[in-house]
């Protein structure tokens, strides 16, 4: 058993309106059941979602946090104008985006853009993921999955890896619950979060500086799946999630 990660270069800076699909396809040839992973900071350029600092206006919310914070009220009413709710206000802005993916800031994004601007993240990276896998697949004529990468750190760990915050084509999880393990016993809690296993390996290849590679094929592992599927799945029920329940309760007593 084995797999492929191949990094498609020769990809130049990516500017709003470019033409990604068909860039990709320059610079790779796609194979059936390919999964094509790409970072979220190209998709967001091409779609436009580029923008100035001094454009934008901080409203109430935005300059209360900043006063405690003693951040730019901008930049924070940047990640507010993308969020539905806000968990930890600082040492950083740990929120829960409008389609919801709980990360830091939003995702919003002050490196990879020119001084002055702000990245934004796709508005809705799995409508963004099927556009871009569709365009794919009409220019390759193959079959493939696509999943749209952010880097997120971990609560518990230091450093950052790849995370999926869109998908096509492919399940974000594998519930191995009802299998059995090595010495007969049932599992019953094991579900395997692939979307974002398959993030983190393009991102050892993607990189994080000037000479990093936004996209990167993996090949040899059928996770192809013709449903249409949200990376919505792979968020933890409201219900279940205790993590967010504690920082609540962190607000509320603040």
């Amino acid at each position: 058993m084995k797999f492929e990660a191949i990094a498609v270069e020769n990809i130049p800076l990516i500017h709003p309106g470019d033409d990604l699909p068909s860039i990709i396809c320059m610079n790779m040839e796609l194979q059936d059941r390919d999964i094509v992973i790409v970072a979220s900071t190209v998709v967001a350029k091409s779609e436009g979602e580029v923008f100035r600092l001094e454009d934008i206006t901080p409203e109430e919310m935005a300059l209360e946090i900043a006063a405690r914070s003693e951040k730019d009220a901008r930049f924070i009413q940047a990640v507010l104008s993308r969020s539905r709710e806000v968990l930890i206000e600082k040492p950083f802005m740990l929120v829960t985006t409008l389609e919801g993916h709980t990360c830091v800031n939003a995702g919003i994004d002050e490196s990879n853009i020119e001084d002055g601007f702000l990245l934004y993240p796709p508005k809705n990276p799995d409508v963004s993921a099927s556009r871009l896998g569709k365009e794919l697949e009409r220019l390759s004529g193959k079959k493939l999955s696509v999943i749209v990468t952010d880097t997120n750190g971990r609560a518990f760990k230091i450093g950052q890896t790849g995370a999926a915050i869109g998908i096509y084509k492919i399940k974000p999880v594998k519930r191995w619950i009802g299998e059995k393990d090595l010495f007969g016993k049932i599992l019953e809690i094991t579900e395997e979060a692939v979307a974002d296993e398959l993030a983190g390996a393009a991102n050892l290849l993607m990189g994080e500086g000037a000479g990093g590679i936004p996209a990167v094929v993996i090949r040899g592992l059928d996770n192809y799946c013709e449903e249409d599927i949200s990376i919505k799945e792979i968020y933890r029920p409201e219900e279940q999630d205790i993590i967010k329940k504690g920082l609540r309760c962190l607000q509320k007593k603040s």
